[in-house]
């Protein structure tokens, strides 16, 4: 816990005394778990807004405690997240249920490889009544998009993306068009299907805050979940589910992650791990420096859903790997060897000192 004290505000000075005073048992907890919030009111709605999407997920998703985490600093940093795993992992199931938690318009877009850009971003219709051409918005002027199988598109769907990903607007026949608040993209994609798919390129990847894989569950968790829909044959019903923030709610989140402050040895300590990915033997492509704002708003937001208004290295080491993992690119060398993109960024984040 002292530790940490260092990388709090100035005007936070007098909760070090309060922090010194917590019981034993609060001492021993992670840093994470950590009663921080208990001096700013905002943290303290932030957590409680936290626990609901929480517990609304755990009704429908077993384990994958750290994906629910990771889902719901996407969501408060404003960015986009790939989500990839075989099948039947709860991909879509997980970005429904994190979209019914929150009160915002939803579509769905199921890729497929005869997909069109004007299937997704809209098209011109002609209007007998006026005589004219008018646009009609396709599925993406939504605030949270579901893309099912987004690498079964070809590239000229995939290049829709690009403006609206990035920017956050269409330009359609010389018009732009900005989309609402909020406006999330999350994708799934499946890692062991080849035929009918089509690899992302770089340029979009790089549009994804996360990449997060989702892995089977532990024997104890699919025994759970047998015994969870043991008497139900049916889909799980998403209806029932109570919104627990609205755009508004949102809105308020994203200005008090704003507000998280980062001291400048924290901010140093992202430059380096984010460099050591340039000059990595194993390394072909290193992040750019996109790659180094998504890790500094993905901290921020981590160290407010961990009920704290400053972020600790302890915050930079959970979210760079899922940052960074769709970002490099190995060497043939490292890919003949078996080694993984996790693997050599866990080699970097134990080479780079962490500050003190």
């Amino acid at each position: 816990m002292e530790e940490n004290e260092k990388y709090m505000p100035k005007d936070d000075e007098h909760s070090k005394t309060e922090n010194k005073n917590l019981s034993p048992d609060d001492k021993e907890k992670p840093t994470h778990e950590k009663s921080f919030e208990h001096e700013n009111p905002e943290l303290i709605w932030l957590s409680s807004k936290v626990a609901e999407i929480r517990s609304t997920m755990r009704k429908f998703i077993i384990g994958q405690e750290s994906i629910v985490d990771l889902l719901m600093t996407g969501i408060f940093s404003a960015g986009h997240i790939l989500l990839e795993g075989v099948p039947g992992v709860a991909k879509t199931l997980s970005a429904k249920v994190l979209s019914k938690s929150i009160a915002t318009e939803f579509s769905r877009i199921q890729f497929t490889p005869d997909l069109m850009p004007s299937d997704v971003i809209g098209t011109s219709v002609f209007n007998m009544e006026s005589s004219e051409f008018i646009f009609k918005k396709g599925p993406v002027f939504s605030n949270m998009i579901l893309i099912d199988e987004i690498n079964r598109a070809p590239a000229k769907t995939q290049a829709a993306l690009f403006e609206v990903m990035e920017e956050r607007q269409i330009t359609y026949d010389g018009k732009l068009y900005k989309m609402d608040f909020p406006f999330i993209v999350i994708a799934t994609q499946n890692p062991i299907e080849q035929e009918g798919t089509y690899a992302l390129p770089e340029a979009q990847l790089d549009r994804f805050l996360f990449k997060i894989t989702l892995e089977y569950p532990a024997l104890n968790e699919e025994v759970e979940i047998l015994k969870r829909y043991r008497n139900n044959i049916t889909s799980p019903d998403l209806s029932q589910i109570e919104a627990a923030i609205s755009n508004a709610d949102l809105h308020k989140i994203q200005e008090i992650i704003k507000n998280v402050v980062i001291a400048d040895e924290l901010i140093d300590y992202i430059a380096a791990i984010v460099d050591q990915t340039r000059n990595h033997g194993k390394i072909y492509l290193g992040a750019s420096p996109r790659a180094s704002l998504s890790i500094l708003k993905s901290t921020k937001a981590t160290a407010g859903i961990r009920g704290r208004n400053f972020v600790t290295p302890d915050d930079i080491q959970f979210v760079a790997p899922y940052v960074l993992n769709h970002r490099i690119i190995l060497t043939p060398e490292a890919e003949m060897e078996g080694t993984s993109t996790m693997d050599v960024i866990a080699e970097i984040i134990k080479e780079i000192e962490v500050p003190r």
